[in-house]
Order: structure tokens, then C-alpha cells, then sequence
């Protein structure tokens, strides 16, 4: 790798440090090449990535950005799990961990507020941002669905006793 591709990719490092909602450090020694390819599928659809990068240019990426709390976990064979949900990542990288032994997870970072590894089981416990936007939705929805239900039970209540009343007449 020459030197402007060095600077090409602590540029890209950057950019997700910068724009990355959290960012989850593990180490990943004797993964192979599958379940590495099945993290990447799994954080793709929570909508994240997982970036494989030299520790000594993404410490060099995190030189004054928000998560610069992460460089000291950049030793050894490390992933980076990240997204801009400030859950995703955490979620992906913490359900990847339970199923395997190899995947471990060392801490992350949310914005300025480092994680250890607790911190970053905290966070993946959370509600992603489309299940908080659904529950805000829901309850948006909810005083609408009531005023229109009580609205609509006198009706309903009127044409209950009217068929109450043909009914005995019928008999």
C-alpha cells in the first residue's frame, strides 16, 4: 500500500468516525472468511458496515475526532462495527458475540462517551430508531383512534338496540 492510498483510507476512516453514531471495537482472530462475510451480511441489513483496518491509520483517523476514546482498543487483530443508528452496530455486534466464541468484543464508542464492553451491551439492549419512531407513531395515533371510536359508539349503540327491539318484535 503506498502512501496515497494510506492517505485515502485514514480519509475514509475519518469520515466514519465523524459521521458514525456509534462504533463498536472487537477483536476477530480465527474468524474465517465466511463468518466474517456473514458479519458483514448482518450488520448490512441492521444497517451498518464492519471495516477491517490497519490500527496504526485508524488511530491516526481518530486524532480529533469525537470517539478518540477508542484508539487505546486498536491492538491486535481488530473490526470495527459501525452506523449511524446508535444502536444497529451495538445490536449486531453483540448478537455476533453470543454465537461466537471468536468474536470479541472490546468496547466502542458513542460520540464523545466511551463504552466498555458493559456500555456496549447497554446500548444494543436500547430500541433502534425505527422502533422508537413506530411507538411515537403509535401513540401519535392512539387519542385520534379513541375520539373516533367514542364519536362512533352512540351509533352503534343505537343500532344495537334496534335490532334488539326487531328481534322481539320478530318473535
Amino acid at each position: 500500500m503506498d502512501r496515497a492510498q494510506k492517505e485515502q483510507l485514514v480519509d475514509e476512516l475519518g469520515q466514519i468516525f465523524e459521521s458514525s453514531g456509534v462504533v463498536v471495537v472487537s477483536h476477530y482472530a480465527g474468524l474465517t472468511v465466511a463468518e466474517m462475510q456473514d458479519l458483514r451480511a448482518k450488520a448490512r441489513d441492521a444497517g451498518g458496515s464492519v471495516r477491517v483496518a490497519k490500527n496504526r491509520l485508524a488511530k491516526i483517523a481518530l486524532e480529533g475526532k469525537p470517539c478518540a476514546s477508542i484508539a487505546d482498543l486498536l491492538t491486535g487483530m481488530t473490526v470495527l462495527t459501525y452506523s449511524e443508528d446508535p444502536v444497529a452496530a451495538a445490536k449486531v455486534a453483540q448478537d455476533y458475540a453470543k454465537g461466537n466464541d471468536k468474536f470479541v468484543i472490546l468496547g466502542g464508542a458513542m460520540g464523545e462517551n466511551a463504552l466498555d464492553v458493559a456500555g456496549v451491551e447497554a446500548v444494543s439492549k436500547m430500541p433502534s430508531r425505527e422502533e422508537l419512531i413506530s411507538t411515537i407513531a403509535g401513540m401519535l395515533g392512539a387519542p385520534a383512534s379513541n375520539i373516533a371510536g367514542a364519536i362512533g359508539a352512540p351509533a352503534s349503540n343505537i343500532a344495537s338496540i334496534l335490532s334488539t327491539i326487531e328481534d322481539k318484535a320478530a318473535a
